[in-house]
């Protein structure tokens, strides 16, 4: 049987991750989620990069690793998108998400390629299929759908057999 999932940021204010992005800026921390073993935390989308630099350079839980960026649309609620990026710890074999709400007007986000160049082709994908832009990325543009393409093909409201 499984246990249920923890939601209580009070809770889990003892996690290394947790309690380094609080003791940084407790407003960073919109909230976590620990289930089925696997820690979620929700960031600010203003603290997001800063986030990042300090758990790939913290030495209590070394998130040295940016193993993937994706997103999830949740039309037609909002905020519509959530951008997850998954952190690995080599060191302590940890895994971290940290995820990001974004609104559906004009998602953007600031790009983590200043703190992890493996980024790039990540947030490129992301910006591709779904539309999400990355302030200072160093070249977004498309990566799997023609220059031409018109919309984002994982977007939940894209027409199924395309625009025409």
């Amino acid at each position: 049987m499984l246990t249920p999932a923890v939601t209580d940021l009070e809770q889990l204010k003892d996690h290394p991750a947790v309690a380094r992005l609080r003791s940084w800026n407790p407003a960073a921390v919109e909230g976590a989620k620990f289930d089925r073993d696997e820690l979620s935390i929700y960031v600010g989308r203003s603290s997001l990069r800063e986030a990042c630099a300090l758990l790939r350079d913290d030495a209590t839980c070394p998130f040295n690793f940016l193993s993937d960026v994706t997103c999830v649309d949740w039309h037609p609620r909002e905020p519509r998108f959530e951008i997850i990026y998954q952190l690995l710890s080599i060191p302590k074999k940890e895994r971290v998400r940290l995820k990001v709400r974004l609104g559906g007007d004009s998602p953007g986000v600031e790009s983590v390629t200043s703190v992890w160049p493996a980024a790039n082709f990540f947030e490129r994908e992301v910006f591709d299929l779904f539309g999400i832009r990355f302030t200072g990325h160093p070249y977004l543009r498309r990566i799997q759908m023609p220059e031409n393409w018109e919309g984002h093909p994982l977007r939940k409201d894209y027409p199924v057999e395309g625009y025409r």
